[in-house]
């Protein structure tokens, strides 16, 4: 079983960044894939980011793609999601989730693992 959990969310203007990180316990964490996902107010919730394993791959939403980036250290059991030029619609609570494979994934159900979530709230 593996242990997440975000922290790093906040506050910011429009325009500004944020770095959020998902901090992992438990079982080997480069054994894992990490996600990240958010949810606004009355949405579902949607994929944001994911990076392999080895942090080797990633892949963003379409719409995220170039603001924000996706890394991991596995050394320190961590993964990180950079968001730069936020907008007041980049306003949700972001999740990080694990799942035990190699592949990437943009669905909530291939996740195993997931955190409490951390609010992110840009305003114009």
């Amino acid at each position: 079983q593996v242990q997440l959990v975000e922290s790093g969310g906040g506050l910011v203007q429009a325009g500004g960044s944020l770095r959020l990180s998902c901090a992992a316990s438990g079982r080997t964490f480069s054994n894992y894939a990490v996600g990240w996902f958010r949810q606004a107010p009355g949405k579902e919730r949607t994929f944001v980011a994911a990076i392999s394993r080895n942090g080797g791959a990633t892949t963003y939403a379409d719409s995220l793609k170039g603001r924000f980036t996706i890394s991991r250290d596995n050394a320190k059991n961590g993964v990180s999601l950079q968001m730069n030029s936020l907008k007041p619609e980049d306003t949700a609570v972001y999740y990080c989730a694990a799942k035990y494979s190699a592949n990437l994934s943009y669905r909530t159900y291939d996740y195993n693992y997931w955190g409490q979530g951390t609010q992110v709230t840009v305003s114009s």
